[in-house]
């Protein structure tokens, strides 16, 4: 499959790895408008490849990403108003979970990651950050407010230090230690310069599983933060009936049986 070739953002594919690079690295990957729309272009590329069983997002040079491009919205005239639309429609489309993602993605935090940085932390399934990785929100500081981001954080971290990192701003940041102990992240990893490398390798762990059941299973975890316990439990017996009958359920069992790796059926659009 060939990919397209994108203005803010590199893809690339290692074995059964996608790789989503967010590429301005002159301006701290901040995102400006043009690459808010490539991330649609992105998110659909490698979840269409039936080569890609698991993604990876990270960023080039010394950021993760910063949010809003701040430059650009102060000096084009028209600042945040051309988000507003998208915003009071909930009309969303740059991390994997506003795209309907359902093949597992890892966020693989190097260097600065800041303000709507926190959007890819919130909505990936598994996060990680070298241990030179550096964390702070600097709306308030810039006179915005801190919303979908942290309202995304506070499903997995304790609920005062995403206000305490909200209200803060620009003057506290937070170690990659500091983010493990809250469980903002799973992973820290030293030397920082083998981040790449740890998450290609968790990638590849994790690809070697049923493509099927990982996105079941995504679908039945994600859809529990949105109903309670009751709903959350039988619309997962639904995910859950959905694989049986499905080749891998057969292939799993007697794979293990045959002391062998299994053979998965390959990917499914998503429903």
């Amino acid at each position: 499959m060939n990919y397209p070739t994108l203005d803010t953002l590199l893809l690339e594919r290692h074995g059964p790895v996608g790789w989503l690079i967010n590429n301005r690295p002159d301006r701290l990957n901040a995102m400006n408008a043009h690459m808010r729309d490539e991330f649609e272009t992105a998110w659909h590329t490698l979840q269409e490849d039936p080569a890609v069983r698991v993604i990876v997002h990270t960023g080039a040079g010394r950021a993760f990403q910063t949010g809003v491009d701040v430059a650009e919205i102060a000096a084009d005239g028209i600042g945040m108003e051309r988000y507003r639309k998208s915003m009071e429609d909930f009309d969303l489309h740059f991390t994997a979970w506003h795209n309907g993602v359902w093949k597992p993605v890892i966020t693989a935090v190097n260097g600065i990651c800041a303000g709507g940085g926190f959007h890819w932390i919130a909505d990936a399934d598994i996060v990680i950050a070298a241990s030179d990785a550096q964390f702070f929100d600097p709306h308030v500081s810039i006179g915005q407010v801190v919303s979908l981001e942290a309202i995304g954080l506070i499903r997995k971290m304790p609920f005062e230090a995403v206000m305490r990192m909200a209200l803060i701003g620009r003057h506290e940041r937070l170690s990659a230690e500091r983010a493990l102990a809250l469980g903002m992240v799973s992973q820290v990893v030293d030397p920082p310069e083998a981040l790449r490398d740890e998450a290609q390798a968790l990638a590849e762990q994790i690809a070697r599983n049923s493509p099927a059941a990982m996105a079941a299973t995504k679908r039945a975890l994600w859809g529990a933060l949105e109903t309670g316990l009751t709903d959350a439990c039988r619309a997962g017996a639904k995910e859950l009936v959905s694989m049986w009958g499905h080749p891998d359920q057969e292939e799993g069992p007697r794979a293990f049986a045959e002391k062998r790796e299994p053979q998965w059926a390959p990917p499914t659009p998503s429903p």
